[in-house]
């Protein structure tokens, strides 16, 4: 599998996870799909992979708020 239909199939997936380890594995494979489409976009340039690229980011950064937690309020 390529890595734009990996980036595809991660996009599409539920993203439900149970425990912390779960979402820290996602973060993971976020960022590698990310640094390997960059790759890709540097050679061609195509506008496609940067919003794929803006996509995912926007799920990493969804998924890494939620393992930051809330701040306590004191």
């Amino acid at each position: 599998m390529d890595i734009l239909e990996h980036a595809n199939e991660f996009e599409n997936r539920r993203h439900t996870f149970k425990t912390t380890s779960d979402r820290i594995l996602a973060s993971r494979e976020a960022k590698e799909l990310i640094l390997g489409i960059n790759t890709l976009y540097k050679e061609s340039q195509n506008p496609e992979l940067m919003d794929l690229m803006k996509r995912l980011t926007v799920i990493k950064q969804k998924i890494e708020k939620r393992l930051k937690g809330r701040p306590d309020k004191s």
